[in-house]
């Protein structure tokens, strides 16, 4: 009789701070909890301080206790090179805090509906979300075009550029080059793969190469950087083994109108289900969206006025229809 399949062990972290991803990760964690009850890894919210931080950073008192019920560890890092000018490098600078051991990020803006042991992770071959649209980089009439943009950071890192193309696309289309959303990402060593990301997130900030003048790095640059690191590990797209990852496990909502708007049934029942308890009601409360979404029914008004099965296309027109009708709370 074979044995028992040995699971995975591996840690979870995303980044929370004072203010909105505090609030988002009372869902995250709440929700991971619900779903990953017998999971025995590290659940690890990073959170971030520094002087390059001109705002309170510290997770508030009742939000802390929430988390830390749900069974998170809330571990501090400094925020040594990004802070204020660009919150989204504390994914990358949070690793400096995470041990050398296999880990999967996730933004704090993502509520599971299932468990992660469905999800087949290969740690030796990394990969990250392509729940994504062709928003980088956006190539002059003139030139550049997208090959030279790309290669031109492939080159700077000495990596091969023609294994990192889908050539069932057309050349100079955007699906052809590795472009991920950086929602969620994973790797064997989380200092290693830190360390790498800082470094090239921070060359490609402060010593951009002429093939992007035009080009910008805000919001863009982690997703510009990672689909470099994660070739250079010898990851790339994700198979089918992941499929799980914005699908049946896990749900990346970006913002609370978003989720109604267009987001499957099992994660606004999800969401509505870990915020339901008094404890939890009672913090979440005083996150405004939380409040007039969650527990005032403004969430099911919005999500009534979308069809999810003829959304539009792109992310900015669902955006602009959701502020029409006043509901874009974030």
């Amino acid at each position: 009789m074979a044995g028992k399949k040995k699971q995975q062990v591996f840690n979870v972290f995303c980044v929370a701070q004072s203010g909105r991803l505090e609030y988002e990760a009372i869902l995250f964690t709440r929700s991971f909890r619900a779903m990953n009850p017998e999971f025995k890894g590290r659940l690890i919210v990073a959170e971030p301080s520094g002087a390059r931080w001109t705002a309170p950073t510290r997770i508030s008192d009742p939000v802390r206790a929430l988390l830390e019920d749900a069974g998170a560890e809330i571990v501090p890092f400094e925020n040594r090179h990004f802070g204020q000018s660009y919150p989204y490098g504390n994914k990358i600078e949070a690793m400096t805090a995470l041990p050398a051991e296999p880990f999967v990020f996730f933004d704090t803006d993502t509520v599971f509906t299932g468990p992660l042991s469905d999800v087949k992770f290969d740690f030796k071959r990394p990969s990250a979300s392509m729940r994504r649209e062709g928003t980088w980089p956006e190539p002059p009439l003139y030139g550049p075009g997208y090959t030279a943009i790309w290669k031109s950071l492939y080159d700077r890192f000495g990596l091969d550029f023609d294994s990192s193309l889908d050539k069932s696309q057309f050349d100079e289309y955007w699906q052809r080059y590795l472009y991920f959303n950086a929602g969620w990402f994973y790797g064997a060593d989380a200092q290693a793969f830190g360390k790498r990301f800082m470094h090239y997130a921070h060359s490609i900030r402060w010593d951009t190469p002429d093939e992007l003048a035009s080009q910008s790095l805000d919001p863009w640059l982690d997703q510009v950087a990672l689909p470099l690191v994660i070739h250079s590990f010898g990851g790339g797209r994700p198979g089918p083994g992941l499929d799980g990852l914005d699908g049946a496990v896990s749900c990346h909502y970006r913002a609370l109108p978003l989720l109604y708007a267009r987001e499957s049934d099992a994660a606004v029942a999800m969401v509505e289900q870990v915020a339901a308890p008094n404890v939890v009601k009672k913090v979440l409360k005083g996150y405004d969206p939380a409040k007039r979404l969650i527990y005032q029914g403004k969430g099911a008004k919005l999500r009534a006025m979308f069809d999810r099965n003829d959304l539009p296309k792109r992310e900015h027109v669902l955006r602009n229809a959701i502020k029409r009708a006043g509901l874009w709370l974030r």
